[in-house]
């Protein structure tokens, strides 16, 4: 069994003239932090793992600071993969501070919890007032066509966002066989995204969000629901019934993304 390891990395983005530079971008193993290039104003970063996923006691930490209006968007360069944890948890956890008119756009791809996995995360945002963000947070059944759909140990995720100081939004699921089984309680659903959309640079997202938002439905292979918070915030929960389906829809939610950050952060993505 692999040793469990503790990667940290700090980001630094700032604006120099038109576009945002990164100051500083420093990860310890086994985090990486790539840095491609892009055609649009914003910089980018996308995280990975060396050995593929988190194995049992991996923890993994990232620090983030946006200056004032910088654009800074943060992925990850594929799905995070949490493999077995027979004694232990895997954890990853990112506290981003934004400044006035900054905008900070999170878009991992979702977290895939192989069975008899145990995985925690907290997101924790500050924003100043005037600061903008999209937040994606995604998890998927895990290796169903291995007989592994919704097998895993516990699934714990707490998105917490402060605006001015002050508690705006606080988002948390669990999920954990102690109460009920996964599989009965999600049902036909194998995804799950929650989309947050706050701030001045983020309400074309927010409002078209809130036109799309379509009428419930119990039996649709797609349920989607949008709540307002605020007068420029909202939350949006995405349900379907496979990753690519609530893939496609969570990137509907974020169509406009790429004209607000001059290049398209998912062109090269399925």
């Amino acid at each position: 069994m692999a040793e469990p390891k503790s990667g940290t990395g700090h980001l630094a983005f700032e604006l120099a003239g038109a576009a945002t530079v990164l100051r500083a971008a420093r990860a310890d193993s086994p985090l990486r932090l790539l840095t491609p290039r892009n055609h649009g104003h914003a910089a980018w970063v996308f995280a990975a793992t060396f050995g593929g996923g988190l194995v049992d006691g991996d923890a993994v930490r990232l620090d983030l600071t946006l200056a004032k209006g910088a654009t800074g968007l943060v992925g990850t360069q594929a799905s995070t993969k949490v493999y077995r944890c027979p004694s232990g948890v895997c954890r990853q956890d990112l506290a981003a501070r934004v400044d006035v008119g900054a905008l900070l756009v999170l878009v991992p791809d979702p977290v895939v919890c192989f069975a008899h996995a145990r995985y925690e995360q907290t997101i924790a945002v500050d924003l100043a007032d005037g600061a903008s963000l999209v937040l994606v947070d995604a998890f998927t059944a895990g290796r169903s066509a291995r007989g592994e759909r919704w097998q895993f140990a516990r699934y714990a995720s707490r998105v917490a966002v402060t605006r001015g100081g002050a508690p705006f939004i606080h988002d948390a699921m669990i999920l954990d066989p102690a109460h009920g089984e996964v599989a009965a309680r999600l049902g036909r659903f194998d995804a799950i995204a929650t989309i947050v959309l706050v701030g001045p640079r983020a309400r074309a997202l927010r409002d078209a969000a809130i036109a799309r938002a379509p009428a419930p439905s119990r039996a649709a292979a797609i349920v989607e629901a949008v709540s307002p918070i605020g007068d420029d915030g909202c939350l949006v929960r995405v349900a379907g019934t496979s990753v690519e389906a609530v893939t496609a829809a969570a990137r509907g939610y974020l169509a406009g993304l790429a004209e607000i950050l001059g290049d398209d952060p998912f062109a090269r993505k399925w």
